[in-house]
């Protein structure tokens, strides 16, 4: 089905029998969304919930990969949330995907409380002093803390898991400190972390976090993921996770 397209988008092709629609100029999903949904672990029946899901990429990406009942997308910016709509539609996966728009910050008020069995993130990285802030006002909202912070997340993700649900996010290791210690904060206990690495011999530039409510105390470090082998050449494992053999 083709989908009608508004000024400014454009339809770009996942490689695993879905589209989504974005928009040219407006902020796109990169690879640590791709690498979120390759490492999220969804179970046949449980529910998950997306926080911050911008054009509904994960969501669509996970109903690919998982057997979860059903995957709930919730996101501030109406234009976001309409494209993120309408690619549900164009691939047909309304009887698992919806897409709510609202406010993170609300999202206990919206969904209620226990209501998912998995949580994903793939949250602004940066604070007020870190980085250029963009001057389109969607791309700033999407990398920088301006409609929510981490710990926004964190407190409503903990509210809205069942116990012993899971969260799983990306994000920057320079903030690895204050992660874990704001999740433990909120009875969301690191289970499982994995460092990525844009190359072998250079520092990593991404981390991978898996927590669970209420868990016990104990972490495993997973060995590195490396993103490239050589420049524009993806390792082996990148390869199998985006799953189109490029």
């Amino acid at each position: 089905m083709s989908p009608e397209l508004k000024e400014g988008e454009h339809l770009d092709d996942l490689q695993n029998g879905f589209f989504i629609i974005q928009g040219e100029k407006s902020f796109r999903y990169g690879i640590d969304a791709v690498l979120l949904s390759g490492y999220a672990k969804v179970k046949p029946g449980e529910r998950v919930l997306d926080l911050g899901t911008g054009t509904g990429i994960l969501p669509i990406l996970l109903a690919a990969k998982t057997p979860g009942k059903s995957f709930t997308g919730l996101e501030i910016q109406q234009k976001s949330a309409d494209m993120a709509q309408r690619s549900v539609a164009m691939n047909h996966l309304e009887d698992r995907i919806s897409i709510v728009q609202g406010d993170i910050r609300e999202a206990v008020s919206i969904f209620g409380a226990a209501s998912f069995d998995v949580a994903v993130s793939n949250p602004p990285y940066m604070i007020g002093h870190h980085g250029l802030t963009n001057p389109d006002p969607a791309v700033a909202i999407a990398r920088h803390e301006i409609l929510c912070s981490f710990r926004d997340i964190v407190e409503q993700t903990s509210r809205v898991l069942t116990d012993r649900g899971r969260f799983y996010l990306i994000h920057r290791p320079f903030r690895l400190a204050e992660i874990l210690c704001i999740l433990k904060e909120y009875r969301l206990e690191p289970k499982r972390m994995r460092l990525v690495y844009p190359f072998v011999d250079k520092e990593p530039n991404m981390v991978l976090v898996e927590a669970c409510k209420n868990g016990n105390p104990r972490i495993q470090v997973e060995k590195p993921l490396i993103v490239y082998e050589r420049p524009g050449v993806y390792t082996r494992e990148i390869r199998e996770i985006y799953g189109d053999g490029r």
